[in-house]
C-alpha cells in the first residue's frame, strides 16, 4: 500500500551511481489506476509501462515486500538485468496457509485503522518518540533518523491506496504467481532477521527451495522495510549487484 516515498532515503544513494526510475504501483496513492482486474498481472503491466515510458528496456530492478515479489516478475518476463528483492512477498512454503492468511489480514487491519483514524490522529502519533515509534514498528527496527513528513507520508500511502481491497482479495484468491525457473538475470534476496510483516525464515521457505541460484542476505536487527530501516547499506545491497552501471 506504498508509494515511492518508502524508498525516498535510499535514492540519494542509488542516483549517485544509476539513473533511477522510482514508481508508484497502479491503484496506489498518486499512482496511475489499476487496468483491469486487480492482481500481480495488473501491477506488472503497470510497472512495464513506466519502464517503456522512461525508456527503460532493461533494468537493474529492486523492490520490496509486494514489490519485491514484482520484482522477481518483472525478471521472469525478461525486462530485469538484475534484481535485488527485500523480504518479498509470495515465499512462503506450499502448504502454508497461515502464513499468507496472516499477512493479509494484518493488511485488512491497518486500512481499517488508517482510514478512522484519519490525519488528526496522524498527526498526534508523530508529535511524539512513542507514536512514532507505534507507526514503525512493523517496518522498521530503527525509526528515529526517519522524518515525520515522511511518516506521514507512509500513512498517507495506505490511506490513499484505492485498490487495496481488491488487491487483498485477488492475493486470497489467486496467491503470489511466480516461475522462478524462468529468471536468468542475477539475484540477490535480501531479509530482515526481525522483519515482523513477514517473519524470516518461515515466510522465505518455499522461495529460498525454489531460487537455489540467488545470493541470499540475512540481516540481523533489521525489519520488514530494509530501505527504511537501513537506507545506506539497502543502497549498497544493490550497487553491490548491479556494479553501479
Amino acid at each position: 500500500m506504498e508509494t515511492w516515498h518508502a524508498w525516498s532515503l535510499a535514492l540519494p544513494a542509488l542516483e549517485r551511481r544509476h539513473d533511477v526510475l522510482a514508481p508508484t504501483l497502479p491503484g496506489h496513492a498518486g499512482g496511475p489506476p489499476l487496468d483491469g482486474p486487480a492482481g500481480v498481472g495488473a501491477l506488472l503491466d503497470g510497472v512495464e509501462a513506466a519502464m517503456d515510458a522512461a525508456g527503460f528496456d532493461l533494468a537493474h530492478v529492486a523492490g520490496t515486500s509486494l514489490g519485491g515479489h514484482l520484482a522477481l516478475g518483472l525478471a521472469e518476463r525478461g525486462r530485469a538485468r538484475s534484481v535485488v528483492a527485500f523480504a518479498p512477498a509470495g515465499g512462503w512454503a506450499p502448504g502454508d496457509a497461515a502464513g499468507p492468511r496472516a499477512v493479509l489480514d494484518a493488511q485488512e487491519r491497518l486500512r481499517a485503522e488508517v482510514r478512522a483514524a484519519g490525519p488528526g490522529a496522524t498527526a498526534a502519533l508523530l508529535a511524539d518518540r512513542a507514536g512514532r515509534r507505534r507507526l514503525t514498528r512493523d517496518l522498521t527496527e530503527r525509526f528515529e533518523h526517519i522524518p515525520p513528513d515522511l511518516l506521514a507520508r507512509l500513512v498517507g500511502g495506505v490511506g490513499g491506496c484505492d485498490a487495496a481491497e481488491a488487491l487483498i482479495a485477488a492475493a486470497q484468491r489467486d496467491g503470489w504467481p511466480l516461475a522462478p525457473e524462468r529468471i536468468a538475470c542475477p539475484v540477490r534476496i535480501v531479509w530482515g532477521a526481525r522483519d515482523r510483516l513477514l517473519p524470516w525464515p518461515s515466510a522465505a521457505a518455499g522461495l529460498r527451495a525454489r531460487l537455489p541460484h540467488a545470493d541470499w542476505v540475512v540481516l540481523d536487527d533489521v525489519g520488514h522495510a530494509v530501505q527504511l530501516d537501513v537506507p545506506v547499506e539497502a543502497a549498497e545491497l544493490i550497487v553491490g549487484i548491479t556494479g553501479g552501471r
